[in-house]
């Protein structure tokens, strides 16, 4: 027995959206005004959406717990996979001791944190996300910069900040990829107009994170360094998205924003070297106590887990994907009580279609795997650390992560069933009865989307159909809000629970969550109104600048 959705079930569109937003509401009170637990603010927020789906949606009981239980399984693998191993690879170096060798080479470059949380969370923390994507460079650079001595809140306050420039083009450019997939627009012209948004605001997050670290005065201190990292970004992200394809802006852009630092450093260091007013004053750049042969043994642990994350992403050059995708690809569960149960309709799509409730046990072809693969050769590597000493630090590390596992699983049940029962559908709806003005409120549905799901391409799957159809409606071109549901999606990231679960556990702030959100909070939304203006002048007065 098929269930048929209803986008408007209270008959006005704008108070079924306020009614279908009540879970939002609530994880926003509970994290930003409450502080509450993640863990906490996540189970409100679901058992509240349960109701609704079930009370106002009219959604069989059945079909809700169902797709809870999909949603939190998705949450559990890949997605906590991620986090588990990247963690674990981390721990590993630091109970090694590998990981103060990574600290005085990073410090013999500079000791400046400015500078530090440039190379780490901003070009590494990119070139993590071209290959991985799905929570793996907040994972790993968090972790990494409270291992040089960062305060933690800002740790992860920073690197989800930084995580924003890079992730519309994020895993090898899926994000891109399944807008125009789910659109049928071609995908270049998707990438040439992502191309053309992002990089305006990929070119300032050097200097907002600066402004966020030390202020204006000190963010002026390392402005040469900040222009640079941020030309060389925007400059390559754009070229790439608009030249050569969808695949690589993010990869391109970090190695060369890397080497364009590493080149500047040699030439030029700021007047005053900063710290954090918690730490002891800056010694100044000390001297690299280790052979470059003990550097890159130390560094290996991380470039292996670079390498593999490409090789396990890449479908375009080597094709490793393909083959592991092959094997995978009989591992999957047409999940029980929900797959082909619910009846998705017009105007969210042309018309009536099954909801398919596929559940894949990507196992080989998951970055999580490639990322434990990693840590398994490093063991080859890393100097007195066993096997017997790996897996008992992999069991501290997943015991270390219970809450944020906990906690992401049910935001993602939060977000399939707010999917499924057609809650966030009407959320969407509602944005494109604005006409004229739905341009400007176009990114807010990305926006949206990844705050619900904590991922772009996730938002991408849920809102580009919509995207076109209510731009075409509108008499606006379908490529830019298709395109500017991902640019608006970026800013999302930082404020998304399970992107702040991720910081948290990276960063040992486990039920610190709303210290982060409240921390981000302001960024994610200055970020949002920009990307908002800036489609809504793309739209009509700045049109000229699409191709």
């Amino acid at each position: 027995m098929t269930w048929v959705q209803n986008y408007n079930p209270l008959g006005s569109i704008v108070i079924s959206a306020l009614v279908a937003a009540i879970p939002l509401f609530i994880i926003l009170y509970m994290l930003g005004i409450k502080r509450s637990k993640g863990h906490v603010a996540a189970a409100i927020g679901l058992l509240s959406a349960f109701l609704v789906s079930v009370f106002v949606y009219g959604m069989p009981a059945g079909l809700a717990v169902g797709s809870i239980l999909n949603g939190a399984a998705y949450g559990i693998f890949p997605i906590v996979w991620i986090v588990i191993t990247a963690i674990w690879v981390y721990n590993m170096t630091v109970e090694s001791g590998e990981f103060e060798i990574i600290k005085n080479s990073l410090a013999s470059i500079t000791d400046d944190r400015r500078l530090q949380a440039l190379f780490i969370a901003f070009a590494f923390g990119s070139f993590i996300e071209g290959t991985a994507g799905f929570g793996t460079p907040v994972a790993i650079t968090a972790a990494m910069l409270v291992g040089l001595g960062f305060n933690p809140v800002y740790a992860a306050g920073i690197c989800l900040i930084a995580n924003t420039a890079p992730v519309a083009f994020g895993a090898i450019g899926i994000p891109v990829v399944v807008a125009a997939q789910v659109t049928g627009l071609d995908l270049m012209h998707v990438s040439q107009i992502v191309g053309r948004q992002l990089p305006f605001l990929s070119i300032i997050v050097p200097l907002w994170l600066a402004v966020t670290m030390a202020g204006w005065k000190g963010a002026m201190e390392v402005l040469p360094a900040l222009i640079v990292a941020g030309v060389a970004f925007a400059g390559t992200q754009f070229y790439t998205s608009n030249y050569v394809n969808a695949y690589l802006p993010d990869i391109t852009s970090a190695v060369v924003t890397i080497i364009a630092l590493l080149l500047f450093l040699k030439v030029w260091k700021p007047a005053n070297t900063w710290h954090f007013p918690d730490e002891k004053p800056s010694q100044g750049i000390v001297k690299c106590s280790y052979s470059t042969g003990e550097i890159l043994r130390a560094w290996a642990p991380y470039l292996i887990l670079a390498a593999l994350v490409f090789l396990w992403a890449d479908d375009k050059f080597i094709g490793l994907k393909k083959t592991l995708v092959n094997i995978d690809k009989d591992l999957f569960i047409l999940w029980p009580g929900l797959h082909n149960l619910v009846v998705r309709t017009v105007p969210v799509v042309p018309k009536e279609a099954l909801y398919a409730a596929k559940y894949s046990l990507n196992i080989l072809s998951a970055a999580g795997t490639a990322i434990l693969f990693s840590g398994i050769i490093s063991l080859a590597i890393i100097p007195n650390y066993g096997i017997g000493k790996a897996i008992a630090c992999f069991g501290r590390t997943a015991k270390q992560l219970k809450w944020p596992i906990l906690t992401i699983a049910m935001i993602l049940g939060l977000a399939y069933i707010m999917n499924y029962s057609g809650m966030s559908s009407t959320m969407g709806l509602a944005f494109t009865a604005t006409g004229s003005l739905f341009p400007f409120f176009s990114p807010f549905l990305g926006w949206l989307g990844v705050f619900l799901t904590g991922s772009d391409t996730s938002a991408n799957a849920l809102f580009c159909g919509m995207q076109k159809t209510a731009a075409e409606q509108v008499g606006v071109d379908p490529y830019l809000t298709v395109a500017a549901n991902s640019s608006g999606g970026v800013c999302g990231k930082m404020i998304s629970p399970q992107s702040i679960s991720v910081a948290t556990a990276a960063t040992g702030l486990v039920g610190e969550e709303s210290t982060i959100f409240r921390f981000t909070l302001g960024h994610s939304i200055a970020m949002i109104i920009f990307m908002a203006v800036l489609t809504y002048l793309q739209a009509y007065a700045l049109h000229w600048m699409l191709p």
